[in-house]
């Protein structure tokens, strides 16, 4: 009597990465069962070809290919997270709540009505047991220009135990030679770019569709409180912006804050906007079981930030305090701090400022 084959639900988008994920377990000999799932209703044309793509590839594959609804999930957990921030003045990740509430809770939650015994995510990143503390965390991509850790550190320890990335050891250009074994079709797509469910990366148009164009005007001030001028709306700025403001001051000025108590937009200079501390609330540890004092680290202030060394502590029950070994430029509400201990991702949590609010 032979062995029964480990179950793996793979989410299927229909791009290079999910498919080639699905490719690479079957290779193994797992029994892969493809998943696209349907987000949101404004990309309906964009979601159909990606349904027909993941169908075209599970058939190429010889796999089971099925389309669950998440619809109503990803408006309540991410969309109205997305526009709830904006209105307190924050400049949000969503793709940080999705990966944790929507991806990884609803595809497990599915593996487990299917019996299967894992899921898998085409994301450049490696999943491993910490030497040290023996608890599940995600180590940084072999393809340094892919990694995308920063957006998984919401993870839970029982998601990682259950959830395997088979990309993490891969360059980007080898998996789209592994691509050509599936089809031309699937090696050759683009690479997805800026949110998936604002597409053209236009926030602010969006959030006028979804919420209306009643957004208040108010006054931009300086870090006296002195008005500058009027602002058409908090939603159109974030930390660090200089262009759009839409008025010009006789010297570069860049966004400070925002203050939707009063509704005003701090200006500032260049040299103003640097910072060597960092808040955090909303806490998740990875590979730690907790944030001692003093403990060095390296931590990311958004995606595209270089990681830079510093050290933390706790101040509260769930704040978190990091001092950057040197000023680091605008740091910015609703954005993610992540920490990470040498290649290991350490844990990370919302960021509230660089004060205490």
């Amino acid at each position: 009597m032979g062995l029964t084959k480990q179950k793996v639900v793979v989410g299927m988008s229909g791009g290079v990465d999910s498919s080639v994920t699905a490719y690479l377990l079957q290779k193994q000999g797992y029994e892969v069962l493809g998943v696209t799932m349907r987000m949101w209703q404004e990309k309906e044309t964009e979601q159909n070809q990606a349904v027909q793509d993941a169908q075209k590839v599970a058939e190429k594959l010889g796999i089971s290919h099925t389309v669950l609804d998440f619809q109503n999930q990803f408006r309540e957990q991410v969309v109205s997270y997305f526009i709830e921030s904006y209105e307190k003045g924050l400049t949000p990740n969503p793709c940080i709540m999705c990966n944790r509430h929507i991806k990884w809770e609803a595809l497990l939650e599915y593996a487990a009505q299917v019996g299967a015994d894992a899921i898998a995510t085409g994301h450049y990143a490696n999943i491993q047991k910490h030497p040290q503390t023996g608890r599940y965390t995600i180590c940084v991509s072999d393809a340094k220009e892919k990694d995308q850790t920063y957006a998984l550190y919401r993870l839970t320890q029982e998601q990682l135990q259950k959830t395997m990335m088979p990309l993490g050891g891969y360059e980007k250009a080898y998996v789209r030679e592994i691509a050509q074994n599936i089809g031309e079709f699937i090696a050759q797509k683009g690479d997805s770019q800026d949110i998936c469910f604002i597409p053209d990366g236009d926030y602010a148009a969006f959030l006028d569709r979804m919420c209306g164009k009643s957004e208040k005007t108010g006054e931009f001030v300086d870090l006296e409180g002195n008005p500058l001028g009027k602002h058409k709306g908090l939603r159109y700025y974030t930390v660090g912006q200089r262009k759009g403001l839409g008025i010009a001051f006789g010297k570069p000025m860049y966004v400070y804050g925002l203050d939707p108590q009063q509704n005003e937009v701090v200006l500032c200079e260049n040299e103003q906007l640097f910072s060597r501390t960092v808040y955090a609330h909303q806490i998740n540890c990875m590979s730690v079981p907790a944030f001692t004092e003093g403990m060095r680290l390296h931590a990311k202030i958004r995606y595209s930030h270089k990681m830079a060394p510093c050290s933390v502590r706790m101040v509260a029950e769930d704040i978190l305090e990091c001092t950057f070994d040197t000023p680091q430029r605008a740091v910015t509400p609703g954005q993610a701090l992540v920490l990470y201990d040498g290649a290991y991702l350490a844990g990370g949590g919302e960021i509230l400022g660089a004060k205490l609010p």
